[in-house]
């Protein structure tokens, strides 16, 4: 009986490790998989998303919004570090007061600066103009290492530069230009993970879990026939 104590522990020990990896990929397949469906809602309500012309409410995230007004060409940033292709350069970022009186931060495009850390100059057209592109939300922003603010460079877009510069802005978010009057080089893209990869993810950690049971149960069963003689 004293023998046998330690070859139990053994068991015990195993199946307990074994049993929180399989208990782990088991959840981290569900949460991928919870995250497939999301996505699918989200590709649906982007697609659903109405193209407005001159809005005067918050537009839906993925609208196509067009907008008519004039740009505050003097208070012009640039979001940095942004890279089209093998070209380095920012993109311009922009206020537009809608004939409405409203203010919109338009991102206009991608200039290229290549590795000069001088600051860019980006014109803009006077007097009235029409732009059109996406409008994003403004979420929260993944980390930041050091100042936003570099100059007239910022490292994430952001509305928080321009607050007790000019009026706040309206909305919310801000337009992804891709066409009109001041717009240059288009490069932005929503960044949504399509939901076969996710579902890909939750079938990737169901298979380890799968093959961490058989494991567990393979040494269980040796661990009790040594634990048996």
């Amino acid at each position: 009986m004293i023998n046998s104590s330690p070859g139990v522990g053994r068991l015990y020990i195993w199946c307990v490790f074994w049993g929180v990896l399989v208990t782990l990929g088991i959840f981290l397949g569900l949460w991928q998989w919870e995250r497939a469906a999301d996505k699918r809602i989200l590709i649906a309500a982007r697609d659903a998303a109405p193209a407005l012309i001159a809005p005067d409410e918050m537009p839906l995230d993925g609208a196509h919004v067009t907008l008519q007004g004039e740009y505050l060409a003097e208070y012009t940033l640039f979001l940095d570090n942004r890279i089209v292709g093998s070209r380095l350069g920012v993109a311009v970022l922009t206020p537009l007061r809608d004939e409405k009186g409203q203010l919109w931060l338009v991102q206009r495009g991608f200039i290229e600066t290549g590795p000069t850390r001088s600051a860019p100059k980006a014109e803009a057209p006077s007097g009235r103009v029409e732009v059109s592109g996406e409008w994003q939300v403004a979420r929260p922003a993944g980390p930041l290492y050091g100042d936003n603010q570099e100059g007239v460079r910022l490292q994430q877009i952001s509305q928080a530069p321009w607050e007790g510069v000019i009026a706040p802005f309206s909305y919310l978010g801000w337009l992804h230009a891709a066409e009109g009057e001041g717009v240059f080089l288009p490069w932005w893209q929503a960044n949504v993970m399509p939901p076969s990869r996710h579902v890909g993810y939750a079938i990737q950690w169901w298979g380890l879990s799968l093959a961490a049971l058989a494991v567990m149960m393979l040494g269980g069963y040796r661990l009790r026939k040594d634990s048996a003689q």
